[in-house]
């Protein structure tokens, strides 16, 4: 027990330190470039012109190509780790406001937020290696090697239904606009509350068809063993793009993607950390 106990004050003074608070805050930036970067290619792909994937990877090989891209692909990487880092933390001991199931919920929700962060400071790193960093491709080549196996199909469709779920969460949360809590809202004036919940809120509802879309096709490439179609946000983007008035439709998820990159703006500066 002391041992634990010692863990936990550890991780409580590294939660609470300046320097991560600093960096978690300029990972909200980089996350919303991202964000914005993503937002334009889906406006690419909704004209027929994107010769790079639709998600995150294609957005980072991207922002490297640009004059000092390097540079600012290394520090969206460093912002992106610190924010893993505070999820993680917050997983570990965290959400010390909330009580019961409803801490617990908060601790997974951190939990998942870790990985996500990470995976997405992984790509960077990989982007910068001049490695492989194919997210879509290598999502489809992974779910072919599970599918493959005995039970694979099932394993597949089930992560499949996770993402769906957590799409599915996601418009949820731009609905009813719960991501407010997490917001300094006692420090905005009303008019930048509003705007700032607004473009939460239209963020959420894109981001949450777009990996609900994501999830469907998952699902869907479990039962027919087609892994092409498990390629994650790259092929939920092309297959918005494919049906009636697709672009249109496309167009709607990309200026929702660009809102959700304002809106990471905006939690730079209000977002409880």
């Amino acid at each position: 027990m002391p041992n634990t106990r010692e863990a936990h004050r550890a991780a409580h003074q590294v939660g609470n330190s300046r320097w991560l608070e600093s960096l978690a805050r300029f990972g909200f930036i980089g996350y919303g470039v991202v964000h914005l970067l993503v937002a334009w290619l889906a406006v690419q792909i909704a004209f027929g012109r994107s010769a790079a994937d639709g998600d995150q990877s294609g957005a980072m090989r991207t922002l490297a190509q640009q004059p000092l891209g390097r540079i600012l692909l290394i520090a969206v990487a460093v912002g992106l780790a610190a924010m893993a880092l505070w999820q993680a933390i917050e997983a570990a001991g965290g959400h010390q406001a909330e009580q019961g199931r409803r801490r617990a919920l908060e601790r997974v929700l951190s939990a998942g937020r870790t990985v996500v962060y990470l995976s997405f400071a992984w790509t960077a790193g990989q982007v910068l290696r001049h490695a492989d960093a194919d997210t879509a491709g290598q999502q489809q080549a992974a779910s072919e090697r599970v599918m493959s196996a005995p039970g694979g199909q099932w394993l597949v469709a089930l992560a499949g239904v996770v993402v769906l779920v957590v799409g599915a969460g996601m418009v949820f949360n731009g609905v009813t606009q719960r991501f407010a809590k997490h917001l300094k809202t006692r420090t905005m004036s009303a008019r930048v509350r509003r705007f700032t919940c607004r473009l939460g809120m239209v963020g959420y509802l894109a981001k949450g068809v777009a990996y609900g879309t994501a999830g469907l096709l998952v699902v869907i490439a479990a039962v027919r063993f087609e892994p092409e179609r498990a390629r994650g946000l790259d092929a939920a983007l092309h297959t918005l793009r494919e049906q009636a008035y697709g672009s249109i439709l496309l167009c709607l998820v990309a200026v929702g993607f660009a809102a959700f990159g304002v809106y990471c703006f905006a939690q730079s500066r209000y977002r409880k950390v």
